[in-house]
């Protein structure tokens, strides 16, 4: 995270102008934030209705999190402050001693350790460049192939790897210059590898999935379930998509490169490029074959796929120090599992505090009392999220709104299962979206790089014009969701789980 703040002052500092003017800039919003987060601190104590000691508590949030605060700190900080504010010390000290416990000692949750070492192991064993080689070898024919290529091979390795922030880092370090030299349009390029790992977080294993399974208290496993129709329909809607702008414009799509790559790419060369990438298949097959079955709960189809991943990583690594390999994922495991729980440990407390100052009975009455159906209430609720998008990362959306909405959802109706993919996919879009949009800036630092770019000059502007000429398309996606939530949901009814 710090290297993308770090991108973004030097961002700023390349724009033109006095550079007096960057600097003065930051201080005053950063003098902002520390102003708001002082001022709703000393609200939270003042003799007010609950309701509004919880809304300075979610704004006191929302501050601590653009000051780049970890976001399991700027959940239990404010938190902990309207529990004092609002029952006193006693309350603080109860739940400090039992929630941490409670919230992390599930049996469902212990699937989140293993999705993230067979993650970690399968990207140890080097299989992104060997994903991205064999669709490229199948698709590179079709108009846009390329970048058809890096869209699906960005759902595969998103959904393997847990992490669209790490997928994008390693399929932009590969497809962005072979796209160049193929002829693509810079724009192309860059939109192709932008919304590739959107559909990585819906399609099993997800750890998005099981961290709202966890936010909402629902099933792992149909959770995951409802992921797969959701994902599938994100991979095959871009690559329409892709599909379309290289024929309407073929200069935009590397059509010499096109022909080029028809005669030179044998089938013996696609069917070999296939065994370099036979774990992939095989392990998503054990997670969803597994719990479609029942053969599996999720928690032990994630241990089946991992324990297939330390095999494969020891096997693949055999003459390289199999053993570091296996190691360093499994120290990065510790890492990185610790830090989500601590995250779930601040959505619990959060929603402890926001149920006591009576803002999620609140907000359900005002829902009831506008007498929204469940399309136009999710409408809403689509706007919503791409308002949050423009200034939140996934975590923290799902972990402000989730809690909230869980009661008008169940007056509505509306499946958890299937509003589950839809946070997702919505919370995916706020890392392409600008201004923050992670995602675009990690794009930009990577084509900063002459042995990326190939010598062509990429600025942030056509990063962000990039991925707005994906959004449309994401917005008909959302739209599809809405109105035949059976995507979401077919499969875990098919299996008794939804």
């Amino acid at each position: 995270m710090s290297a993308v703040v770090e991108d973004r002052v030097a961002t700023a500092e390349e724009s033109p102008g006095d550079p007096h003017v960057g600097g003065l800039r930051s201080w005053i919003i950063f003098s902002l934030a520390i102003g708001t987060v002082s001022a709703c601190t000393i609200a939270m104590f003042l003799p007010l209705v609950p309701e509004a000691i919880g809304t300075f508590g979610c704004v006191l949030m929302l501050a601590l999190i653009f000051l780049r605060m970890p976001v399991a700190l700027a959940m239990i900080i404010p938190s902990l402050l309207g529990l004092y504010a609002l029952r006193g010390s006693a309350l603080v000290e109860s739940t400090l001693a039992t929630m941490p416990y409670a919230e992390t000692a599930t049996w469902s949750l212990s699937v989140i350790p293993m999705f993230v070492l067979m993650g970690l192991l399968l990207w140890k064993a080097g299989l992104t460049e060997s994903i991205y080689e064999a669709a490229q070898r199948w698709l590179g024919w079709v108009p846009g192939g390329l970048a058809v290529g890096t869209n699906l091979a960005g759902a595969g390795l998103a959904s393997v790897s847990g992490s669209s922030v790490g997928m994008t880092y390693t399929l932009g370090r590969i497809g962005i210059p072979e796209m160049l030299k193929a002829g693509y349009d810079k724009r192309m390029a860059i939109g192709a590898v932008i919304v590739a790992g959107l559909p990585g977080q819906l399609i099993p294993p997800s750890i998005m999935l099981v961290i709202y399974a966890g936010i909402a208290e629902v099933p792992v496993g149909p959770q995951l379930m409802a992921g797969i129709g959701p994902g599938i329909l994100v991979a095959v809607m871009f690559t329409i998509m892709i599909v379309a702008l290289a024929v309407l414009r073929p200069a935009w799509g590397g059509r010499d490169a096109r022909l080029a790559a028809r005669s030179s790419v044998t089938w013996k060369s696609r069917f070999s490029s296939l065994v370099s990438i036979w774990p992939l298949p095989i392990v998503i097959a054990v997670i969803i074959w597994g719990t479609l079955s029942g053969t599996f709960t999720a928690t032990e189809s994630g241990a089946a796929a991992a324990l297939i991943s330390l095999v494969i990583t020891l096997w693949w690594r055999r003459s390289d120090r199999p053993l570091q390999a296996v190691a360093e994922a499994a120290v990065a495991t510790i890492s990185s599992v610790g830090a989500i729980f601590f995250m779930l440990i601040g959505v619990e407390m959060l929603s402890r505090m926001m149920v006591l100052t009576g803002i999620t009975t609140a907000f359900s009455e005002w829902i009831d009392s506008m007498n929204l159906g469940r399309i136009s209430f999710l409408l809403m609720m689509l706007v919503v999220y791409l308002i949050l998008g423009t200034f939140l990362e996934p975590l923290p959306m799902l972990v402000l709104t989730v809690p909230i909405l869980l009661p008008t959802l169940n007056n509505l109706d509306i499946s958890l299962l299937w509003f589950g993919a839809f946070a997702v996919f919505m919370g995916e879009l706020a890392v392409v979206s600008p201004p923050v949009g992670i995602l675009s800036f990690i794009i930009y630092s990577i084509a900063k790089d002459p042995e990326v770019n190939g010598g062509q000059r990429i600025t942030l502007g056509d990063v962000f014009v990039a991925a707005g000429w994906f959004m449309p398309m994401a917005l008909i996606v959302s739209l599809i969701l809405i109105f035949f939530p059976g995507i979401a949901t077919t499969i875990p009814e098919l299996t008794g789980g939804g």
